[in-house]
């Protein structure tokens, strides 16, 4: 006996809209429980939708570039004992194309309206000075805003209000300007024709490397960016990260360099609340945060991404491995929820495993500081009386310069640098 079984979007966290990128399923095949059945796409990742339910597919009810949402019906499945049977050991074809995309990196969710204005309409009065306060007019330059694009503000007389700036920024991005129209007065780089040089392949980009692309460039052009260069003698730490190894390594559980800076970097934070921040969107006062959530960029087959450990000041080093070690796999399969990604106080990014001596990552706004980790290697130090071999591990740290000054971002650096140096210091 048989029966059917509806497939429906399941909580993915509070995302109102979902694109469909790819539908893996036709009516008549044969589907397992967990295979995936279509592929969905948010601003900030790729999902694969799985079935909940083994037997045949009766109809498909979504199509690429449907929007849905929670609840949506996807497909309707025929279930029943000898259905399943079959089912359970031979996954349909369908669910063997090409590997499903992986999430990509990050796209910083702003806390206000897009920060990065491209004004496109021409006023027919630029002779004519804009009538607005002298607070607006200063949260319109932090803003890139031209005020002689507004053509009429909704205070007394004409007057712009800080309403219309934000209403003008909203009305730019939601109107389809992007980073690569040009922002704040900057011409857009010109249009090449590069089949005439040769033989080329055009490939579109995702909706995710779209928006993160916007995301990236809006903070490149509105936040004054700072980074800071520096590196620390970590010998002590390595030389107990191996002791720990060999003591633990029957229970499965690696604990790697990455889980030590986490809860050096925790501590940091504790001592400078202001890099445990977020900026309001008038510039005006900050938003210090209570916890301690870290996001660590994880390098996959499709770009990065950036999962969020979260309380890491309250987990030791031996959870904090168990818990990177299942969101780098969640990750390098596409199985992030938005919410994995969602929340975090300051970023890590770690080439580490790759190489390089320094560079320069971009903070993942609304936080307002990001560290940037490279590889480790022996080099030559004077004591004072000789040079003696130590590990040496270049450190990069980025941060909002309206929140932080170079004082702090230095004094920051060397408590960080403490911490790493003698890792007994997190157990004051």
């Amino acid at each position: 006996m048989s029966s059917l079984v509806e497939v429906k979007v399941p909580d993915v966290g509070n995302v109102p809209e979902i694109d469909i990128v790819e539908v893996l399923v036709k009516p008549g095949d044969l589907v397992a429980v967990e295979q995936t059945l279509a592929v969905m796409e948010t601003d900030k990742a790729t999902m694969d939708l799985p079935s909940s339910a083994a037997g045949v597919i009766k109809a498909v009810h979504i199509k690429p570039g449907d929007k849905v949402a929670e609840g949506t019906l996807i497909a309707t499945v025929e279930v029943g004992e000898a259905i399943a049977a079959t089912a359970k050991p031979a996954p349909a074809p369908a669910a063997e194309p090409a590997p499903t995309p992986a999430p990509v990196a990050e796209a910083p969710k702003p806390v206000e309206p897009a920060a990065q204005p491209a004004p496109v309409a021409v006023a027919g009065s630029e002779g004519v000075k804009p009538h607005a306060t002298p607070s607006v007019r200063l949260f319109a330059r932090e803003l890139g805003v031209d005020l002689s694009k507004i053509q009429a503000g909704s205070g007394r007389k004409g007057r712009i209000l800080q309403e219309d700036v934000k209403n003008f920024v909203k009305q730019v991005m939601s109107s389809g300007a992007t980073a690569s129209g040009g922002g704040a007065g900057i011409p857009a780089i010109p249009a090449v024709d590069f089949s005439q040089f040769g033989e080329i392949e055009e490939k579109p980009l995702s909706k995710i490397k779209r928006l993160t692309g916007q995301n990236l460039t809006r903070v490149w052009l509105n936040l004054p960016l700072v980074t800071y260069h520096d590196e620390v003698a970590i010998d002590e730490m390595e030389d107990f990260r191996k002791a720990v190894n060999a003591g633990q390594g029957k229970d499965g559980i690696k604990v790697t360099g990455l889980v030590f800076i986490m809860k050096a970097l925790v501590a940091a934070l504790q001592k400078f609340p202001s890099f445990n921040s977020s900026l309001s969107p008038e510039g005006d006062k900050l938003y210090l945060k209570k916890y301690y959530h870290l996001g660590i960029a994880v390098d996959t087959p499709n770009g990065l991404v950036v999962p969020v450990i979260r309380d890491v000041d309250k987990k030791g080093i031996f959870q904090l491995s168990k818990e990177l070690a299942e969101v780098s796999e969640l990750a390098r399969l596409g199985k992030l929820k938005p919410a994995d990604m969602q929340g975090g106080c300051m970023t890590i990014s770690s080439l580490g495993g790759i190489g390089g001596t320094a560079f320069t990552p971009i903070v993942n706004a609304p936080e307002v500081a990001i560290l940037g980790v490279t590889r480790s290697k022996v080099q030559p130090v004077w004591n004072g009386k000789e040079f003696e071999p130590k590990l040496i591990l270049p450190l990069d740290i980025t941060y909002d310069h309206r929140v932080i000054d170079g004082a702090e971002g230095a004094r920051f650096m060397e408590a960080l640098k403490a911490n790493l140096a003698d890792i007994r210091r997190l157990l004051l």
